[in-house]
């Protein structure tokens, strides 16, 4: 029997170090199937169980095997599993299944070991090393609001996953910061404010209410008209004076959303469509030199197999839109990564066009890669879109207030865990701006991203059920109970030895070590709500332990407040994933 040594790029990864120790065993029970993947699960039976019998059988069974079928192979497979201090046993259940125990001295050990080195080395590793997370993407001159939301926090959640897996991210916002609106915006500046040096926030005010002012202008007056299209060919052609108006309607936009982005704690590089303008020419033109850009009602497509409407790159006037800027800004990044994603409706034809042009490759398995990151939308209780009484979307710098407001007066209603002290006003601050935005995130992203969801505040700040205060109150617990120990537990982390004899402190270090994987499959799906659904079972199964192993006061002391401290590191993690900010007092 094979002995394989730790691996230590999988440290803390239980299913891809049985994975290796699987496909040692694969290649020796089947030598002449090279090809054959390692199939690991977690198990029924078991904590895993490999699943690779019966498709081996399929493949064999006509080829003079000496295995008689399913279990016979799954049998060999044990047989043939190399030797390793992380399996307690094996096990051959239905037609195959090969069940696996995992040594609960090894599980403690690297609890142990994650306690002393950080959670950092439980990281999965994943094949992609540079992706750009395109998100958020607000127009300049319009003000945020709901319907930006899923896609700053989806965005920003898969940016923290991804850059915790190693990989280098370039987090971009595609602003829309170029095109004819400009024209009518600038004009409408110049008439308002002659003088566009002394411009400033607080002159022009509501943005979104100077926008719909100058559309409204735009659209019933004629001179008004021409000469905001004449602005928008000087603005274009670099004029100095509407470059300057230009550029000040961008910077009081940007301080707007700087406003969001600060609350939510997200970072972004901006890279809007006035980036690409100056390569859209020569794109065009590469376009065209392979064959691909053809002449149709005066306008320059590209045809898509599959697709009855062309792409259309310029337009009839010889003007450039979305898909032009679009189209643009992935040949730029297709050359500086691994994994290109974003949220773009027409991303099928756009990505069929950057394949017809040798941008990206043919299959979706080959680096640079590019996906689709869609989601659904914000309903209100009517299940249409979320909006205001008025018909109005709501704002989202609104939004993030009224949470924050709400989580205030709800936790100035309600004693602390530590019940002789009191919430001081900046801890209170604090808190429900923690307890609020959390609440929002949350609520939007334990939902699978692909369907919509009814906003509600009442649901999302509710204090019991899957929900963000559920598991901030948890995890405040869980250090209320370390602190009323009254050890070091630092100290304790040092030499502390934990065990993990009780069927429930087992099946809270198996749940601990199942982090990385699930890290690993959020990231490979693009699914936040993975990781979601892992920190609430993490949750419910730390409560199942301490309603039945005593921790403070026990003979198992040490160790139980390790495994306290250990779910409580696991949870800040998944905090900070979800960009969540922790609270220790609740």
């Amino acid at each position: 029997m094979a002995t394989i040594v730790a691996n230590k790029e999988f440290t803390g990864n239980p299913r891809r170090q049985l994975a290796k120790l699987f496909d040692v065993s694969l290649k020796l029970t089947v030598p002449d199937e090279p090809n054959v993947e390692p199939l690991i699960e977690p198990g029924k039976f078991g904590d895993y169980q490999c699943n690779n019998a019966m498709g081996l059988w399929s493949i064999i069974k006509g080829k003079g095997t000496q295995f008689k079928g399913p279990p016979a192979v799954g049998q060999a497979l044990i047989k043939s599993l190399p030797t390793s201090e992380r399996v307690e046993s094996c096990s051959i259940a239905g037609p195959g299944f090969v069940n696996v125990v995992l040594s609960a001295k090894w599980m403690a050990k690297s609890i142990e070991n994650m306690l002393i080195d950080g959670i950092d080395t439980w990281a999965p590793t994943l094949s992609v090393k540079r992706a750009v997370v395109d998100f958020s993407s607000p127009n300049i001159a319009k003000e945020m609001h709901v319907g930006h939301l899923r896609s700053t926090i989806i965005g920003d959640t898969l940016a923290r996953m991804l850059e915790y897996s190693k990989v280098e991210v370039l987090r971009r916002n595609h602003v829309g910061d170029w095109g004819t609106q400009f024209g009518m915006l600038i004009e409408f500046l110049f008439e308002k404010f002659p003088d566009t040096d002394s411009v400033t926030e607080t002159a022009i005010g509501d943005l979104q209410m100077f926008y719909k002012k100058s559309k409204l202008k735009f659209d019933l007056d004629p001179e008004f008209k021409e000469k905001a299209q004449q602005a928008v060919v000087r603005l274009q052609g670099g004029d100095p004076v509407y470059r300057k108006a230009w550029a000040k309607i961008c910077e009081i936009s940007r301080n707007e959303f700087a406003k969001v982005y600060q609350r939510l704690r997200v970072e972004l590089e901006e890279k809007g469509e006035s980036f690409y303008n100056p390569y859209i020419a020569n794109v065009i033109e590469e376009l065209s030199s392979k064959g691909l850009v053809e002449e149709s009602k005066g306008a320059r497509v590209i045809f898509i197999e599959g697709f009855k409407a062309p792409l259309i790159v310029v337009k009839s006037d010889g003007g450039f839109n979305y898909a032009s800027t679009d189209l643009t800004a992935l040949w730029w990044v297709s050359f500086m990564l691994s994994g290109f994603y974003r949220n773009c409706g027409y991303h099928v034809t756009l990505n069929q066009a950057a394949r017809k042009a040798g941008w990206l490759p043919d299959d979706d398995k080959t680096y640079p890669r590019v996906n689709h990151v869609g989601f659904g939308l914000v309903l209100g209780d009517d299940n249409k879109r979320f909006r205001t009484r008025s018909t109005e979307v709501v704002r989202l710098v609104d939004l993030l207030d009224e949470a924050k407001d709400r989580s205030k007066a709800a936790l100035a209603r309600y004693p602390t865990l530590c019940k002789d002290k009191e919430w001081t006003p900046e801890e209170l601050d604090q808190t429900a701006e923690a307890v609020g935005y959390g609440a929002l995130k949350y609520a939007d992203l334990k939902t699978n991203r692909l369907t919509g969801y009814t906003f509600s505040f009442d649901q999302m700040l509710n204090d019991k059920g899957d929900t963000a205060v559920y598991l901030l109150y948890a995890h405040a617990r869980i250090c209320s109970i370390i602190t009323k120990s009254g050890k070091d537990i630092d100290e304790l982390r040092k030499r502390g030895k934990i065990a993990l004899d009780h069927a429930a402190e087992r099946a809270l270090g198996l749940h601990l070590l199942q982090f990385a994987e699930t890290v690993e499959e959020a990231c490979t799906t693009l699914l936040p709500n993975v990781l979601c659904k892992y920190l609430y079972y993490l949750s419910e199964e730390f409560t199942k332990f301490y309603s039945s192993c005593q921790v403070n006061g026990s003979a198992e002391e040490t160790s139980r407040l390790l495994l306290c401290e250990a779910t409580a590191i696991v949870m800040r993690k998944c905090f900070h994933l979800l960009g969540i900010t922790p609270v220790y007092k609740l």
